[in-house]
This record gives C-alpha cells, structure tokens and sequence, in this order.
C-alpha cells in the first residue's frame, strides 16, 4: 500500500531531506551542466558529446555505466540484482530549430537547439543520479536499485525509447518515471494525470493516381485535384463519426501537392499529415477503417488511392499507482502545493514503449518563472526558469524512495 505523507515513515522523511541537502550542494553544477549541453545541442543519434559528457561524469562518481549502440547510455545504482528496481529515464536529442534568446549560453550550433528542454531533463535525472549514488548503500540496504536511462532520438518517431528496449535498458525494471519539462507551469509545480497523457502519433500519406487532362474538359478526366480537395476534407470528416469521440481522433493535413500549372488537371496528387489519438486499442485497430474511410470517399470519382499509414509510438498511458507515488514524492519534495492537474496533450512521445511492459508515470514539469513569460515547446525563443533543474532532480529522487517502505525480494509488481 502507497504511504501518504501523513504517515510516511519518520525515517523516509528524515532520508529525503538528507538527499535534499546532497541535492543543494549540486545545484551550481547542474545549471553549468545544463548550460554546457545547451549550447552543444546535436540532433538525434548524434549526441555522441552529450553521452560522452554524461558517461564521465557519472563513472567519476562511481555509477556503473553501460553505453548503447550509437549514442546513450543506461546506468544502474546500487546493487546489482536487487529487489526492486526504479528507472529514471532522460532524452537527449535536440531540435533542427534555430535559437532565439541571446542567452549568453545560446547555441552554437546554427539550426539547431534544446527547444523542447531535453537539456534540463539531462541536468534533472544526472543530478538525481550523483544524489542517489551518494546513498547507494542506504538503497541497497532497503534492496533498492535505480537505473538512470540517457536515451536518444526521442524527437523522431517511432522513437529512441524503442532501441533502448532492445538493449535490454528496462529489463529487470518495476517502475519508471520521467517528466517533460512545461513552459505553461510555473516552476515548483509538477503537473500529474492518470491514464492518457500524451497521443499516439502516426504519419499517414495518401496519394491519388487518375486520368489528368486539360482543365475545360473536365468531364474526360478524373479530376484528381477535386479528389484530393474531397479526401482532405472529407476523411477527417469521416473518421470523427466512425470511432468512439471519447477516444480524441485528430487527423490533421501539413501538406498538400497537386499539379504545376493552373490549366492542367494532373494524375498524381499527394496529402501527407498525422494521425493522433488518446485511445490506446483504437491506436491497433484503426488503420483498417482508415483505408476503408480513405476507399469509400474516392469512389465516386474513379482515382485510386495508396494510402501509407507509419505508425509512430502509441499513447503515453500513465499507471495510477506510479502517479500517487510521484504525488506523494512531489508533495515531500517540493511542497504541499506542488502537485497540480495538467491537460492531456495529441504530442508524442516515445516513453510510451517503455509503459507497454512497465508501470510507470511521465509527469510535466514547471518552468516558467511565476509571473514572467508563457512560452511555447518547438520555438527558438523557449527560455525555462533554470530553478527547474533542482526541482527536476528533487522530484525523481523522491520518487525512488515514494513509498516509505523497505522493498522485500521477489515483492516485484
């Protein structure tokens, strides 16, 4: 049974507010992490620098470390085979997006940034990492291991998160937690929700084929631009009558190609967009009805229609236990108040490979300065309240010792 904080042990209290005070003593050197891998952000299974730069540091302070195929890295504290094991997952890629702040520590590399703050995650989950080494023998003590995951390429679908999966990075994993940093929340406050949080996130490109012909005849082609003007409009259209509404389906259009000149009706036309839903079973069921969707509105007009459906990771489902116990790691870490409802969001993200085997929670952690600008993920001008960092690091460590009781071998969920 989760203990509340009203009856969390007295040890439990007294162990997280030494790890607060280990915390304390890292927090100059977590922001002159943060800021470093900022400014040398790379691109997706290219961030050979920043897993060299977290490798060193972590095997400096004892912390076994195992590096992935390509780039990333996993690292396990405490013992080796221990009762229970906690992950704690961190992604490292950064954005092809130009940077826009004139911070003294900006990007040096042109076109490309840490606009989604995969840099404060890195600096959160490698702080809570050096605490939580500094007390391995606390954790093997009460039969405790935690395994640091450094992941790449979270920022392509289907996701770095499916590679380290086959590495084996979450085997022998009970429970796994991450957070996504959320420029609508101010800092010190974490938002938490059960179930869905995030959508799954597939691309879907169909492309029509028919007779083309010059534009004041019509009626001796198959119009191929009025198909495609048809399946844009209708197929989304259609798909919002044909699954349940409380499963959120949004299939929106990003681009659109027919033709090059204004008299001629082409043969080939192309609209490619994505495909995102909140209901995990629809997410395998419905690319069936969407080639039958896609079929029944082209009919009438003699084209056919190759319909390419890539699925990208599934919705980020969050388990209510692991929710309570970061509730509860929120609430003794960062205050009474810091735990805050939060919208689910269509983004993707690719921690929902690792929640198809294990329970787990991904949380959104503030990073505005209360008061101060509302910024937006994806955009060069994201600038997030580095107080974050700390807050970051406080909240995972909280979360490996949530529940205040010793864990028992062979006691795995």
């Amino acid at each position: 049974m989760l203990v509340t904080l009203e009856r969390a042990r007295p040890s439990t209290v007294a162990g997280l507010a030494i790890l607060r005070e280990t915390l304390a003593g890292l927090d100059d050197e977590l922001i002159a992490f943060r800021r470093y891998v900022h400014a040398h952000p790379e691109l997706a299974r290219k961030e050979t620098r920043t897993t060299d730069l977290i490798a060193v540091r972590l095997s400096a302070a004892g912390v076994r470390v195992r590096p992935l195929a390509g780039t990333g890295l996993i690292a396990d504290i405490g013992p080796v085979d221990p009762a229970y094991r906690v992950a704690l997952r961190a992604d490292l890629d950064a954005l092809p997006v130009a940077e826009r702040t004139d911070l003294p520590f900006a990007s040096e590399t042109d076109g490309v940034s840490h606009a989604c703050g995969h840099d404060v995650h890195i600096a959160a989950v490698l702080g809570a990492g050096l605490a939580l080494q500094e007390h391995a023998d606390s954790l093997a003590a009460r039969g405790i291991g935690v395994r640091l995951i450094f992941q790449p390429a979270e920022e392509v679908m289907p996701g770095g998160a499916k590679e380290v999966i086959e590495q084996g990075g979450i085997q022998g994993v009970d429970r796994i937690f991450t957070f996504h940093c959320d420029p609508t929340i101010d800092v010190g406050q974490v938002g938490l929700r059960d179930g869905a949080i995030t959508a799954a996130a597939d691309t879907v490109t169909i492309t029509l084929s028919g007779r083309g012909g010059h534009t004041s005849r019509p009626h001796l082609t198959q119009d191929l631009t009025y198909a495609l003007g048809k399946v844009v409009t209708e197929v989304p259209a259609v798909l919002s009558r044909r699954v349940d509404p409380r499963a959120v389906v949004a299939l929106v259009w990003g681009t659109v190609h027919s033709g090059s000149v204004e008299n001629v009706i082409p043969s080939t036309g192309t609209v490619s967009g994505t495909l995102r839903m909140l209901d995990a079973q629809l997410w395998e069921d419905i690319g069936p009805l969407l080639e039958e969707v896609v079929q029944a509105v082209i009919s009438p007009y003699a084209v056919t229609a190759k319909v390419e459906h890539v699925r990208g990771a599934p919705p980020v489902v969050n388990d209510p236990e692991s929710v309570a116990r970061l509730r509860f790691a929120a609430e003794l870490m960062l205050g009474p108040h810091a735990p805050a409802p939060t919208a689910q969001s269509l983004g993707g993200e690719d921690f929902a490979w690792y929640l198809q085997g294990v329970p787990g929670v991904m949380a959104r952690l503030g990073t505005r300065t209360p008061g101060g600008t509302t910024y937006d993920l994806h955009q060069g001008d994201l600038v997030v309240d580095e107080r974050a960092i700390a807050m970051g690091a406080r909240l995972l460590v909280g979360a490996v010792l949530a529940d205040g009781q010793p864990y028992r071998k062979g006691a795995r969920h």
